[in-house]
């Protein structure tokens, strides 16, 4: 039995045109038209909105946005032209773990110049204008790339790895002297290892890659027997690499035994390197291959120039005064003496730049914080946290 249709044939032929013109409407993040970034500029009330714009960028400090050599995939910036380079007219944007395979700059440096589409809360990130908590992602005009569609990425390999989210989450958005305050609140909670306890802590996060019975010297890059550790000639022993007689603190519990700061090396180039500040120049300095020395200041090796100046910015941002102990501070000096500073500031921070955290750095990092003093040297999982706080 045939049934006639209940619909006029004017309204089947209205249902038809109205289907077809649905879907061939771009498809936005939050399924609304998006709104340009001018505006999300001026809407950041915590709203939710769908954001179109050119990704022109990864912000790294409040007034800095970097367009090549990203450092991570935690953030980008979007303009409403791909030429932008005001910071001013750009809106910071937040990637959280979800969307960071896909859509951070330094897994993907091809987005550079791409028109997105973002949804979430318009609110402050890096104390600029920003979109925070991503709930899509999407190239303009297509469907989007949700957190009910990716699974969360919890690799530690790249810097912060799944940390982010959990460690440093209160850090995250941060820049400047807020930066610095809340990485102290972080990192300052911590289990504290005895000056003899630091002898067997340094042969876990300092051992050899190649030959377990051995740890790697700092400043010469000799590999040397673990067993070899004292104070003879030749031995190997406890470099404070934040001179413990700036501030006075001696090997007493805390800055003193502090293993993020400490690494083994030969005797003698310990006691050349003495309290001397970091700077470049100088003339070759004995059994350390590649290291500078002169009256005031130590030139580092250029393999762990980087080592050195994040072992520093740590120190200066784990010791703030609060908890008995001097207020670390780095300035641009050499000749700091017993006065709780560490220089040359610039010359750190070049070297931060320069020389990368590496496989055993990360390695060194993750070890303390698993197996010892249950905290994480931040710069270590951000390089560029040191030019956002200091630069």
């Amino acid at each position: 039995m045939r049934y006639k249709s209940l619909l006029h044939p004017l309204a089947v032929v209205a249902s038809v045109v109205v289907v077809a013109t649905a879907l061939l409407v771009p498809s936005t993040a939050a399924g609304a038209a998006p709104i340009t970034v001018a505006q999300a500029i001026g809407q950041q009330n915590g709203v939710s909105a769908t954001v179109r714009g050119y990704v022109v960028g990864q912000p790294t400090a409040t007034s800095t946005v970097v367009r090549s050599g990203f450092p991570s995939d935690y953030a980008l910036a979007l303009a409403d032209s791909p030429g932008q380079t005001a910071t001013g007219q750009m809106l910071y944007v937040q990637i959280t773990s979800s969307f960071r395979a896909q859509w951070g700059l330094r897994s993907n440096p091809s987005l550079l110049g791409r028109q997105v589409d973002v949804t979430g809360p318009l609110g402050a990130y890096f104390s600029h204008a920003g979109l925070t908590s991503p709930t899509a992602f999407a190239f303009a005009g297509t469907s989007p790339t949700s957190t009910t569609t990716v699974r969360p990425t919890t690799t530690t390999s790249a810097p912060g790895g799944g940390y982010d989210d959990t460690y440093y989450r209160t850090a995250i958005g941060k820049s400047g002297t807020a930066l610095k305050t809340a990485l102290n609140g972080i990192v300052r909670t911590q289990t504290k290892l005895s000056y003899d306890q630091v002898w067997e802590a340094l042969k876990v996060t300092d051992q050899d890659p190649a030959n377990s019975a051995n740890v790697i010297l700092l400043y010469s890059g000799r590999s040397q027997a673990k067993t070899t550790n004292g104070g003879n000639a030749n031995d190997w022993n406890r470099e404070h690499v934040w001179a413990k007689s700036h501030g006075d603190f001696g090997t007493a519990t805390g800055p003193g035994t502090d293993v993020h700061h400490l690494r083994p090396e030969d005797v003698s180039v310990n006691a050349n390197r003495g309290n001397k500040d970091f700077d470049t120049g100088g003339s070759a300095a004995g059994e350390a291959p590649g290291n500078y020395t002169d009256a005031d200041s130590w030139e580092p090796r250029d393999a762990v120039k980087g080592d050195v100046a994040r072992m520093l910015f740590y120190m200066a941002v784990r010791y703030e005064g609060g908890d008995g102990w001097p207020d670390l501070e780095m300035n641009n000096a050499v000749n700091n003496g017993t006065a709780p500073y560490h220089g040359r500031l610039p010359v750190l921070l070049r070297w931060n730049a320069q020389d990368p955290p590496d496989a055993f750095e990360k390695r060194r990092n993750q070890v303390i914080y698993e197996s010892f003093q249950h905290n994480r040297n931040p710069f270590v999982d951000h390089p560029e946290w040191a030019t956002s706080i200091w630069g």
